[in-house]
């Protein structure tokens, strides 16, 4: 494998972990809560559609779609049947995380009941030509991958600094009570955020599943990765996942090609603590007005 191979893949896994940490971030800035399930949700719209066409024998573009419509409802139950009840009799987060973290592994054990314990191929989205670059191959999943989260992220950005939904969502994430004393659409924002994240989430597992195939057991790795992303990244911009994405996923890629495919695990086991320890709030930090 050559060096021009090796960026393709890093931009590649680096995208992947963009995206799972721009839905991370969209609920933090919302919600104020960690949605620990968005890996699961990934893994469950990638699982879902890969079932539906190789055990089903179903068309691809109605299961992708089953697969997003499954996502979007699941992260609206998790919202209105988990978070919101915890949220409303405390105001506490730690109940609300820990209850997500059983959301997540509740997620992961239905989906392997439900869609099997087998990992499944995922599914070509779009067929043509590899583009080929020098003695390196881009692949037309890698190409979607790449499209689809830089327009997920232009989307984004001008969503949360142009709309109104997208203001309140800042405006309920920075202070939810104030935001209820003055009578904002507190319920709807936060509904809104954690569908938004869904989908998004749901996008990375369908384009990211080619790549890496996809099990009931990915959603932990995911969803790690996705925390790491924001960890690194911090909260202060909505480019900080696409920067920190694309440094982890260089580590991922190039720490295995040099030293050992083990390393990766111990180097971002000790970039997060090192986060955690000197920089806790990334390296994108929120500016405050004087």
């Amino acid at each position: 494998m050559g060096e021009v191979q090796l960026w393709v893949s890093t931009v590649e896994v680096g995208c992947f972990f963009a995206l799972l940490g721009l839905a991370f971030l969209l609920v933090w800035q919302g919600t104020g809560d960690f949605n620990f399930a968005i890996g699961p949700l990934a893994m469950i719209a990638a699982l879902c559609a890969s079932w539906l066409v190789v055990e089903r024998d179903a068309a691809l573009w109605p299961s992708l779609a089953a697969g997003v419509a499954l996502v979007l409802v699941l992260s609206a139950v998790i919202e209105l049947g988990v978070v919101r009840p915890i949220s409303s009799r405390t105001t506490h987060h730690l109940p609300v995380v820990v209850a997500i973290a059983a959301v997540l592994f509740a997620l992961m054990q239905g989906a392997g009941v439900v869609f099997g314990r087998s990992s499944l191929p995922g599914q070509q989205i779009l067929t043509f030509d590899p583009v080929t670059v020098g003695d390196s191959v881009v692949l037309p999943s890698t190409i979607l991958l790449v499209v689809t989260t830089l327009v997920a992220f232009v989307l984004v950005i001008g969503w949360v600094r142009l709309t109104p939904s997208g203001r309140l969502l800042r405006a309920v994430g920075n202070n939810p009570d104030a935001a209820n004393v003055i009578g904002l659409p507190v319920s709807r924002v936060r509904v809104t955020a954690f569908l938004v994240a869904g989908m998004l989430a749901a996008l990375a597992g369908l384009l990211y599943a080619p790549k890496s195939g996809v099990g009931f057991d990915r959603g932990l790795t995911w969803t790690i990765a996705g925390f790491l992303v924001v960890v690194v990244g911090g909260t202060g911009t909505i480019w900080a996942p696409l920067v920190a994405g694309l440094l982890l996923g260089m580590l991922e890629i190039f720490l295995p090609y040099y030293f050992s495919a083990s390393t990766p695990d111990y180097v971002l086991l000790v970039l997060a603590l090192g986060f955690f320890a000197f920089r806790p709030e990334g390296l994108f930090m929120k500016r405050v007005r004087a």
